[in-house]
């Protein structure tokens, strides 16, 4: 198993043909973690402003957070109390709280008659923290724009045409999320954790900053901390795109968890999940599969794949 690497996507995007190659390589390589660290060119000023703002929120009454929950969003939109969702397999909820949000497409766009549960009204809490929604729909594109740019290269590795994930791309249910995780000492026993283990369901997740260390990635050896450089971005692979790699590239199993100063303090964090339109079918590339690689996995449209899964940690349920 290699390490997480460190690559540089501006490199790639301005670099020459030797430093394009390196970097799809090294990409390739470091995903076989599941994770991998790269430059960005998102404004420090709107990361620092953007979680300015969600702090502000997460440190208002319970019932105030309340106000702004959209229960039939399973979890996609507005916000979600402590110890709803539960890692697959886990029998304890996360000790988190998390905001969520992504943009919107037009009323009549078929994806929001086909697709009503996924394509929901954005609600932002502006009453309570003025100017959070324009501040938060910023941030969000320039996440979005940096995972597809991110693709590309992974495009490259997959051997598909530079442009192939734009195309799933377009109109995805991409969900930006804020997680709040409280000092364990307020946990209501010693079995809760942050998060418990899992990966993600999506394509890529881009994670920008946490305030504290916490995440760990699941390896042969062990459990090791995930901690990347200064001003990089941690990437990490989805179950979406272990299918469409024909299990090439595996969904990074990840956990976060308290320190010794974590049962005292808070971590917050905000994670992007990229996702394809819901009504693209998902099946190993061609490209993929061949004698030292048989087909993996059958094809299941993506947003069946994401209920699935919401499904199985708790977010689709009675309310």
């Amino acid at each position: 198993m290699t390490d997480v690497l460190d690559v540089d996507l501006l490199e790639f995007e301005r670099g020459s043909d030797e430093q394009r190659r390196a970097v799809v390589d090294g990409v390739m390589r470091s995903l076989g973690t599941g994770f991998v660290f790269t430059s960005h060119d998102i404004p420090p000023d709107l990361i620092d402003e953007a979680y300015a703002m969600l702090q502000q929120f997460f440190a208002l009454a319970t019932e105030e957070k309340n106000r702004w929950r959209v229960p039939e969003s399973h979890g996609q939109t507005g916000y979600t109390g402590l110890a709803v969702e539960t890692a697959a397999g886990s029998e304890v909820a996360d000790w988190k709280e998390m905001y969520n949000w992504g943009a919107e497409v037009p009323r009549h766009h078929p994806l929001r008659t086909r697709y009503p549960h996924r394509y929901l009204d954005q609600i932002f809490p502006e009453t309570a923290v003025p100017g959070i929604a324009t501040v938060l729909a910023a941030f969000h594109e320039r996440l979005v724009d940096l995972q597809t740019r991110f693709l590309r290269v992974v495009a490259a590795g997959l051997r598909v045409d530079g442009a192939y994930f734009d195309d799933l791309l377009a109109d995805g249910s991409h969900l930006t999320r804020a997680i709040h995780y409280p000092p364990m000492t307020h946990a209501p026993n010693l079995d809760y954790v942050w998060a418990d283990a899992h990966s993600d369901i999506n394509l890529v997740t881009a994670l920008p900053r946490a305030t504290d260390r916490g995440l760990q990635l699941k390896t042969a050896a062990g459990w090791r901390d995930v901690v990347p450089p200064e001003g990089h971005v941690v990437m990490n692979s989805g179950m979406m795109l272990e299918r469409l790699s024909n299990g090439r590239i595996p969904a990074g199993v990840h956990r976060v968890v308290a320190g010794i100063d974590g049962a005292v303090t808070a971590r917050f964090s905000v994670v992007q999940f990229c996702h394809p339109a819901p009504w693209f079918s998902l099946a190993p590339l061609p490209t993929c599969v061949d004698d030292a690689h048989p087909l993996r996995y059958g094809t299941i449209e993506a947003g069946a794949l994401l209920d699935r899964v919401l499904y199985d940690i708790g977010l689709i349920r009675p309310d």
